[in-house]
């Protein structure tokens, strides 16, 4: 006891051991004392040294904490003593910590040294790499995580948060091949103690740097909802760190890993980041969190629509961002007042980015007006800006940017700027952007006059017609003077000697107006000073700065002569290229042509798009501009130094290739004229084919019905020759045919007793059945919302039915009479001329009369029933529609009586919950009275008010339970 009594501070009874000493004791009594409770006293004396003999515990000490969370994971107290240990020896922040207080106290003159602080930093990654040696130990604290105390968690959480810190690649690796080790880290955010949810947030933070492997796994952990519904609780913009937590952690997840971004587009997470950007009439006094928070929102959402990610994607992710009114709000933004400079800034950059090759975006954007009187386009106010030399150069940029994502790939936002400097649509009365930008090209301001050439050049990129029609451009320098063309107005001003980024920047306006423009060349060419001005440029000797410059007008110069298409006489190409090698020379041409491209500045502006710069004199290229150099210089190269035979020959080849191609031509336009007429003739075969096949059938079917009729002729010739045999013979064959002739009369006779019969036992089910029709239309509405009133319809129907079958029976029985009326007649016929015997004939014609006169009572009878059944059926369908429309009704008012009764338990629901948390408040309220009277505190009582309160609520119930 005295050794524990000098550890935590009791006075020794013989001299102190020294701290190292103290540590090999403790770690002794960890490793060999058999009682938990001794165990636990000494990691916890070791958690006390361990910050102020940091070397010393984690030396000695390491492996044996390890082992405690091995063995002793049952007892939570001396898991907890031994993470926080472990974090105390690895981490390097409390030194830190320590270093700046002492820093701050002394207020020394001397310069502090580093290497201190560099040796800390060496021992902290020493440490962390002796403890993820053996994985297994990282397996062993991820397993800590699983524990629910808080004394283990949050220590636990802690110690792999700088073990990520100072190994990130080696611990990644590790948990990424460890079994639910990942999914153990997610389920911190869902910790309901914030504290351990928000150290789980920066835990993640470094779990996911620079590993897409990591980031797909926790992203299909349902990681994007519950960041964003934890931003949504913090109250977004408006809330503290751990939305910025969130937010970069959601940037680590999504940046320049395409699998995460498409699904944050297909999970309808980008509609969930609309609400975040709704900012208020009032922006006065934004808080430094809510600024970065904002900032952190707008690069999340820039990273969904980066120039860098694949076209489909971004194109996809623009399409949804229009379509929730996320680009309407950052818009908003845009034209709103009290907007904090850097938020505008950035919110500029977002917007140029999301309309970026959009179509639908950009006409949108358009479309937008500032909120100003009168009403101007939002992109005349931003370009009012960018040549503003009193905003500040971020500002300015961005801007620019803006207005080049506008024009990229936008034909008709391109026409619509040129349009401006047209003078048939120049207006007097408002400021356009054609006239913001000729004012900023022709400004005393050097950065005005380059941002000013740049977004003319985008106005101008890759579209043939807006090039021509620049030229129309007429510009007024001065009263009682001739207007000057805008293309001549940029060389004058070049041939004055301004500065260099002025002229860099005309220099690659007029590179971009005449590059695959050759009316543009000719109009260029035409200046008498303006092929002297380049050359004389191009071959003097002047320092650095002028490199660029020379560089720029060989390029323009190439370009002339690549574009030539030799409508001047004195500018040919051939004259062009003899001068270059009279004045410059072709090698020294091309050694400037190439300064170009091992600019510095070019290759930064390369990379991207945006138009980053770290000051103004920088700011010298642009991105598109790059990619023109790019494309050209090789081409201009060879051009230079192609003779005159070797010009011919390539004008003799390109004329072959013409030809050539007319040639092809025609025999593809006459291929495709033979394929339409045969697709034609193809059409009118299978046309043809299908009639000679409807023709074989009907002839088939000709045939078929001619065999039928020669069949027919046979078998009554057949017959007719038999009856004249049999009445040669002798007169009492007439006689017995006579007789069989009778008896099928009498039989007939019989039948047609029986249809009568049948007809009047119909006539009585007839009358059945109109009488049950009247009582059931009697009792329609009655039987409408009455569901027992089916069986009654179906027996009704199935009545109907069967008098349908038995009239249909009648009438086959009455045609197959008429059948053998018509057979007997023929017979009877045939017979009376044979035999002459008229009294014979007389009286069958009078008995085939009869039975003619009682047929066509029957006929008529049964087209009676017809109508009569057609009138049941009418009936009938009337009855059904009637019980339809009446059990629709019903099931309506079922549909909205369930719906009351779902509101009602509802209702219900939440008044119990209202009065559970009523009650569990009312229990606190007795509680802290209840110490507070413990304490001596007088307190009111108002438990009368509380019984009240209670005795309402019963009453409000009791109604309710009326009412239902």
């Amino acid at each position: 006891m005295n050794f524990f009594r000098g550890v935590m501070g009791g006075q020794p009874a013989g001299p102190q051991p020294s701290g190292a000493e103290t540590i090999q004791k403790l770690c002794d009594r960890v490793a060999s004392s058999t009682l938990l409770e001794d165990r636990r006293d000494a990691v916890r004396a070791l958690k006390s040294l361990s910050k102020k003999y940091r070397l010393e515990v984690g030396t000695q000490a390491m492996n044996h904490l390890l082992q405690i969370l091995q063995t002793d994971r049952s007892d939570s107290e001396i898991i907890g003593y031994a993470l926080d240990t472990l974090f105390n020896i690895i981490c390097n922040d409390e030194e830190e910590e320590q270093d700046a207080a002492s820093m701050g106290k002394q207020k020394a003159v001397a310069v502090p040294d580093e290497n201190p602080q560099k040796q800390v930093d060496d021992l902290g990654v020493q440490f962390t790499d002796k403890l993820i040696q053996e994985p297994e130990n990282v397996t062993l604290l991820l397993t800590m995580l699983e524990e629910f105390d808080f004394h283990v968690r949050w220590p636990g959480v802690k110690l792999l948060t700088i073990l990520l810190k100072n190994q990130c690649v080696q611990l990644q690796a590790i948990i990424l091949v460890s079994p639910m080790g990942v999914s153990r880290l997610m389920d911190l955010l869902a910790d309901s103690r914030e504290v351990i949810r928000n150290d789980g947030l920066l835990l993640l933070q470094q779990l996911t740097k620079n590993n897409a492997a990591i980031q797909k796994i926790v992203a299909f952990e349902n990681a994007f909802e519950r960041l964003l519904d934890i931003i949504t609780e913090e109250g977004s913009s408006d809330g503290g760190i751990v939305v910025e937590d969130c937010l970069i952690l959601l940037l680590n997840l999504l940046r320049n890993n395409s699998s995460n971004q498409n699904f944050f587009k297909e999970g309808s997470y980008i509609q969930r980041m609309k609400p975040w950007f709704e900012v208020g009439d009032d922006n006065s006094g934004w808080s430094a969190q809510k600024v970065t928070n904002l900032h952190l929102m707008l690069q999340l959402v820039r990273v969904m629509v980066s120039p860098t990610n694949s076209p489909g994607a971004t194109a996809s992710c623009q399409k949804s961002m229009f379509q929730c009114g996320l680009l309407q709000q950052l818009c908003t933004i845009l034209m709103a007042t009290g907007v904090p400079a850097d938020i505008l800034t950035e919110t500029i950059n977002t917007v140029s980015e999301v309309i970026r090759g959009s179509q639908i975006n950009q006409d949108f954007f358009a479309s937008v007006n500032a909120p100003s009187n009168p009403p101007r386009p939002a992109i005349v106010v931003l370009l009012m800006s960018m040549v503003n030399e009193r905003q500040p150069f971020v500002l300015r940029c961005a801007v620019l940017y803006c207005f080049q994502c506008f024009l990229y790939r936008n034909q008709k936002g391109q026409g619509e700027i040129v349009a401006t400097l047209l003078p048939s649509t120049i207006d007097a009365n408002s400021i356009s952007a054609g006239q913001l930008l000729c004012g900023g090209l022709f400004s005393a301001d050097s950065l005005s006059n380059w941002c000013a050439a740049v977004a003319l050049a985008h106005a101008l990129q890759d579209n043939l017609t807006q090039k021509e029609q620049l030229l129309r451009v007429q510009l007024a320098t001065s009263l009682g003077k001739p207007p000057v063309s805008l293309l001549q107005q940029c060389t004058n001003i070049l041939s004055q000697g301004s500065k260099v980024q002025t002229r860099v920047g005309l220099l690659m306006l007029l590179c971009t107006w005449i590059s695959n423009c050759p009316i543009a060349v000719t109009h260029f060419l035409h200046n008498q000073e303006n092929v002297p001005f380049l050359t004389g440029q191009i071959s003097e000797n002047l320092g650095e700065d002028e490199r660029l410059v020379q560089g720029l007008c060989a390029l323009l110069l190439g370009i002339c002569i690549y574009h030539n298409d030799n409508s001047l006489e004195n500018y040919t190409k051939e004259k062009l290229k003899q001068l270059i090698e009279k004045r410059i020379g072709k090698e020294n041409f091309v050694e400037k042509l190439s300064f170009i491209t091992k600019h510095e500045l070019y290759s930064r502006a390369a990379q991207k798009p945006q138009p980053v710069f770290p000051s103004p004199e920088q700011m010298l290229f642009d991105h598109e501009f790059t990619k023109l150099v790019k494309d050209l210089e090789g081409v201009i190269t060879k051009a230079v130094h192609k003779s005159s035979e070797e010009e011919k020959k390539e004008e003799e080849t390109k004329k072959t290739i013409e030809q050539h191609d007319s040639i092809v031509t025609q025999y593809k336009e006459l291929i495709r004229e033979q394929d339409s007429q045969l697709q034609e003739l193809r059409e009118q075969v299978s046309s043809m084919s299908s009639q000679k096949e409807l023709m074989q059938g009907s002839l088939a079917q000709q045939l078929s019905q001619i065999q039928q009729h020669k069949d027919q002729y046979n078998l009554l010739k057949l017959k007719l020759g038999k009856d004249s045999q049999s009445q040669a013979g002798s007169q009492a064959d007439g006689a017995q045919v006579n007789g069989l002739q009778t008896e099928e009369l009498g039989q007939l006779r019989e039948e047609v007793e029986d249809l009568r019969r049948q007809q009047a036992t119909l006539h009585s089910q007839l009358g059945e059945k109109e009488t049950l029709i009247s009582t059931l239309r009697s009792g329609s509405s009655q039987e409408a919302g009455d569901a027992t009133g089916g069986p009654v319809h179906t027996d009704m129907t199935q009545e109907l039915e069967a008098l349908r079958s038995q009239i249909q029976s009648q009438q086959a029985e009455i045609s197959q009479l008429q059948t053998e009326r018509t057979e007997l007649l023929r017979r009877a016929e045939a017979k009376s001329s044979e035999a002459g015997v008229a009294g014979g004939s007389s009286e069958d014609s009078a008995l085939l009369a009869d039975l003619e006169g009682r047929l066509a009572a029957q006929t008529s009878e049964t087209d009676r029933l017809k109508a009569e059944v057609q009138g049941l059926t009418e009936g009938r369908a009337g009855m059904e529609q009637q019980l339809a429309s009446a059990t629709s009704t019903v099931a309506i008012l079922q549909a909205e009586k369930a719906k009351l009764q779902g509101e009602l338990q509802e209702s219900k629901k939440e008044q119990d919950d209202l009065l559970m948390l009523l009650a569990d408040q009312d229990q606190k309220i007795h509680s802290l009275k209840q110490k507070l009277k413990d304490l001596g505190e007088a307190v009111d009582d108002d438990d009368d008010l509380r019984d009240q309160t209670d005795d309402d609520y019963d009453e409000e119930e009791d109604d309710e339970e009326k009412d239902d």
